[in-house]
């Protein structure tokens, strides 16, 4: 289960950088997602290295 987050976080932070660099208008939940990406990537580093 954790490794189908991380696949998920990773997308998203995929999805958020294309739409941030290319311009497109996504509105605000693309910035709610790419936190919610950013924690699941910091649980999964705090949780490998413990």
């Amino acid at each position: 289960m954790g490794n189908l987050l991380y696949l998920i976080a990773v997308i998203l932070v995929i999805i958020w950088a294309i739409s941030f660099l290319g311009g497109f208008y996504t509105g605000g939940i693309i910035h709610a997602l790419l936190v919610i990406a950013v924690i699941a990537i910091i649980l999964r580093l705090v949780r490998g290295a413990a």
